[in-house]
């Protein structure tokens, strides 16, 4: 046990750099991790994510330079849409089947990870100082650039809509939807992907805390792994908030995209063969 406790840290420590760098929250690597290689039911191991991801959140929010690019506007319109459709996913989780619900991670996975194909060449920021940011936009200082730079919010319903399917997601597989709202604010919406991951991560601790209501209700929260899970997470949040300004951004949608793919062949192979 205590072998598996630590593997549990260092696997948090991964899912927190990498989901705050991303603002993923990290449950796309440790709803894995627990379900896949601990052992742990889907529903466990998506109750322990959701715990997680509220320390992922915490760490990202209280940020200094997180906080420059988050979009708090933007970012309180969402979670009106997200926060709603959690808790009600997480209710009806419960009696959906587990193959089910690997399939509907894997091909949300795949979904995803093909919209960001699709803009890994394209850029969202306006250098003009003048640029008419709109009522949602924002300004921030860009490490690439040099300079600081514009961006305005596009397409603000469909950004309400993917809100509705990142709270189900959340709800259904412990991902917290960041997985969904970055891609999509960053590809459809206009949103530069350093402020859709500031603005996501932020996002993150509303959106969990009403999808995991239900789970902790039914007992799925395992307090051993969910412990060792926010240690790792804490410790490797702060490492990927570090890490984040030093890479460019193109580096980082090819490692989500990566991350996604893996994912999604993984969770389609185990789905497969619990079906047969």
């Amino acid at each position: 046990m205590t072998l598996l406790v630590l593997a549990t840290i260092a696997a948090g420590g991964f899912a927190g750099c990498v989901g705050a760098m991303l603002g993923l929250g990290g449950g796309i690597f440790i709803v894995p991790f627990l379900n896949l290689v601990i052992g742990l039911p889907f529903p466990s191991a998506t109750a322990v994510s959701l715990v997680s991801i509220v320390a992922t959140s915490s760490v990202s929010a209280t940020n200094p330079e997180q906080r420059k690019v988050t979009n708090l506007k933007l970012g309180m319109l969402l979670e009106a849409f997200s926060a709603p459709a959690a808790l009600t996913a997480a209710y009806w989780a419960g009696s959906i089947s587990e193959p089910t619900l690997r399939r509907i991670f894997a091909f949300s996975a795949i979904g995803i990870a093909i919209v960001m194909i699709t803009r890994l060449n394209k850029r969202n920021v306006v250098l003009d100082p003048a640029f008419d940011i709109g009522p949602l936009g924002g300004r921030f200082y860009e490490t690439e650039s040099g300079k600081v730079v514009s961006y305005g919010v596009k397409r603000i319903p469909i950004a309400c809509g993917t809100s509705v399917l990142a709270g189900i997601l959340s709800g259904l597989i412990g991902i917290g939807g960041g997985i969904v709202k970055v891609p999509v604010l960053n590809a459809w919406c206009g949103v530069p992907m350093r402020a859709a991951a500031a603005t996501s991560a932020f996002m993150l601790g509303i959106t969990v805390v009403a999808s995991a209501i239900p789970y902790y209700l039914r007992g799925d929260v395992v307090p051993q792994f969910a412990a060792a899970t926010v240690l790792g997470v804490l410790a490797g949040g702060r490492l990927g908030i570090w890490l984040m300004p030093r890479i460019r951004a193109r580096e980082l949608k090819l490692m989500m995209i990566a991350m996604l793919l893996v994912m999604a062949v993984v969770y389609l192979v185990r789905a497969g063969k619990a079906g047969a």
